[in-house]
Order: structure tokens, then sequence, then C-alpha cells
């Protein structure tokens, strides 16, 4: 067989980023912070740049020399939990899993690394059962409390626990937030009523969940510097209002007399450098402005599609993804995915991590949270009248609509730390 060269043309379609394009998705990731510095260097760095000096730092705002930009909230929580457990008396088994777990845990104090995930961080030298005993018995009991909770209801029930509340309203609380299978706050109340308790007990139950800081770590006396990237309000109309804020945040503007006094010279004496500088100057004014108007497009849309949870349910958390917000704005998941990366909202419910809103359906033909699932298992556990294995379990939930697998249901009775119907 012969073999021969040819030459031959083909037409390809490819997407090729421009620098300019790289730069603006960096932007999208940088935090609040990240950003304020970059713009700082620029404009030291642009002399084409110059700062609003009226409108920066207004209303009494603190300078960023203020500001110490390599403080991470995250380490200084952390370093204060590493610190209470070396004064604890703990074996060295304890001392190894507590750490672990404080390293699995992020600045808003949730314990981001499922205890699966941290039994294979731990090299499977501890049972799933001793990691999740150590959590509750030594990690739950540390300071702030709440540190280490793995969804808003054991957050709750973490800070509840070390309230000044009566013996009844405490019971009533923990009803409300693992028996009554319902995350509507006036259902709550009627079927508590309805059981005989007390109104008055009822209602301070349910106003001591709502008045729980749902990142607590953030709350955390070192992590005053982090500092949101919106603000939400209710208006009288119970509509929501989302706005970037502006304090704190360069307002900067192009020097334009000095710009066209360049240009000038520049249409005699070509200079590649100073164009160049001058387009920089244009395009990060431009750039940082797009970036904030789709922060603040994305983290509206989530605000409104959680608007129950932030208003006056707090145990009403829906199901979003990345996947759910690309659609309904027409953008990438992967963009949405920078833009909730270390920002903050500021809500009624405190200062909270923009990422902490995103919790995925566990269900293919539902949208169900984790939460909402462990909820409907431990009701159908209640209420069996002999143990029913977890198979039983999923046809129950998939006759409703759920679409379950019985390896999800498997998955969540554990988290409950409920025996298999054998054990029970």
């Amino acid at each position: 067989m012969a073999i021969s060269l040819s030459k031959e043309q083909k037409q390809t379609q490819k997407i090729s980023i421009t620098p300019q394009l790289r730069k603006s998705i960096e932007l999208l990731h940088l935090s609040r912070y990240e950003l304020i510095q970059k713009i700082e260097k620029e404009i030291q760095l642009n002399p084409f740049l110059e700062k609003n000096e009226d409108e920066f730092f207004k209303d009494g705002s603190l300078s960023l020399d203020e500001f110490d930009f390599d403080f991470s909230a995250s380490e200084n929580l952390k370093d204060s939990l590493f610190k209470q457990i070396e004064d604890l008396n703990l074996s060295r088994k304890d001392k190894e899993i507590s750490k672990m777990l404080v390293g699995s845990i992020d600045e808003t104090g949730k314990l981001a690394d499922s205890i699966d995930e941290i039994e294979e961080l731990l090299l499977f030298k501890y049972r799933y059962e001793e990691i999740e005993e150590n959590l509750q018995n030594v990690i739950h009991n540390l300071t702030p409390n709440g540190v280490g909770f793995r969804d808003y209801k054991e957050c709750i029930f973490l800070q509840l626990r070390k309230a000044n509340l009566s013996r009844e309203v405490f019971k009533i609380s923990e009803k409300i937030l693992f028996e009554i299978a319902s995350d509507d706050i006036d259902e709550c109340f009627n079927k508590l009523s309805y059981q005989g308790y007390e109104n008055k007990d009822i209602k301070k139950s349910i106003e001591s969940i709502k008045s729980c800081d749902l990142s607590p770590g953030l709350a955390y006396e070192t992590t005053n510097y982090i500092y949101p990237d919106l603000k939400i309000s209710f208006q009288k109309n119970k509509m929501l209002s989302a706005q970037f804020v502006t304090d704190n945040f360069p307002s900067v503007k192009l020097d334009e007399d000095f710009i066209n006094d360049t240009q000038n010279i520049l249409k005699r004496t070509p200079n590649k450098e100073l164009s160049k500088s001058i387009e920089d100057a244009k395009w990060l004014l431009s750039s940082v402005k797009r970036r904030n108007d789709t922060v603040l497009k994305v983290g509206e849309l989530i605000c409104n599609k959680q608007i129950d949870f932030l208003g006056d349910n707090p145990l009403k958390v829906s199901p979003l993804s990345n996947k759910d917000i690309s659609d309904e704005l027409g953008i990438h998941p992967s963009t949405v995915s920078r833009i909730i990366k270390s920002k903050y909202i500021d809500t009624p419910k405190g200062i909270m991590p923009l990422k902490s809103f995103l919790i995925s359906s566990v269900s293919k033909t539902r949208m169900v949270t984790p939460l909402q699932l462990m909820d409907q298992i431990k009701k159908i556990i209640s209420d069996e009248k002999k143990p029913l294995s977890d198979q039983k379990i999923v046809h129950k939930l998939n006759i409703r609509g759920f679409g379950l697998a019985r390896r999800t249901i498997t998955k969540y009775r554990k988290k409950l730390n409920i025996p298999s119907s054998r054990n029970r």
C-alpha cells in the first residue's frame, strides 16, 4: 500500500478567549476585598485612573489601611477551635478526629464535608460512628454556639440547647425542628396548639428559632473583616429589595483631561504602552461595573428563590442549583460558580455566604432538599407499626412521586443516626 502526502484545507469553529475576556472572568471570582485590592493597585499603576475621593469612605466608612486584607476569617475561627480542642483533656484518638472535623468547618461554622468524606480523610482509621460521636460530644460543645452544624435545623438546635430556655419551650422547639413533618411555621403552631401546648410557649419557641444566627462562624469576634457585597431588605408590601453595598467600595473614574491630552500627543507620536494603559483604564471601569451588576443579579435571584427562608420561615430552604440560576439568567453554570464564590450578603438573619443558599435536590422528579427528605424518613419511621426496611420506605415515598433509589434512603437514614429495620 502506497503512502502519499497531500494538503487539504478544513474550516473549523473554536472559541478563543481574548486576554481581556480572561481578565473579566478572573474578576468574577474575586472576593470584595480582593477586588478592592486590585482596584487600589490599578489606580497606583495606571496614571489615567483616579479615585472619587468625595464618594469613597463616605458616611464615616473605614479606610482600607484599617483592614488587614491578609486576615482570613475562616483561619481565625479555626485557630480558636483548635485552641479549644487543645484545652480539653482528649484522648489521642478524639484529638485527631476533632482536628480533622475542625479542618472541614467553613467560615460560617458549617461542617462542609460529610462524615463519610471525613472518614475517608482519616484513612478509615476510625469508624463512622466514632466520628459522629466526636462531632456531637466535642465539636458541638465548642464556641461559638452552633459551630459544626450540618444543616440549618441542627444549627438552630445547637444554639437553643445553650440558650436560657425553659424546659417546655425547648421541648416545643425540638418538636418543631425534628418531629413535625412540615417546614411551615403556621402549620407547626396549629399542630402544637392542637396537641395541648400553651400558645405563649409555642410563640416563644418560634421566636427563639427565628432569632438564631444561621452563620455562627461569621459572628465570631475576629471575623469582623468580612463585609457583604449585597444587602437585602423587605419593603412594606413584603417584596424583596436587593442593593449592591457601596460602603468602603472605591469609586473610580477616568482622568478625562489627561487622556485627551495624551491622545493628542499619541496622534503625533504613537506609543503602544500609553495606548494600552488608556484601554486598560476603560476596561477596568466597565468590567468592575459589569461584575458588580452580575453579582447583584445573581444574588437577587437567589434571594427571591429563598424568600420564605429569608422572610419569616427559617425552616424552609428551597432546592436551588447553579444550573437553575444559569438557566433562568442565561449564563453558564461555571459563571454562576465564580460569582457566588467568596461573596457575602447581608440579610435580616445576618451576613451569610451566597453559596449557602444553593442546595441540590435529592430527587430527579421533584424538588426535595436533603433536609426535607430526612424529615420524611423520620416521619415514616416514627409512624411505623413494625420496622420498615429501606426498600419499603422507598416504596412509600416513590408512591408520592419522590423517584428515589434505596441507597439514597440508606444514606440519609444513616445521617439521622437511625438503625436499620433489623436493629430497630
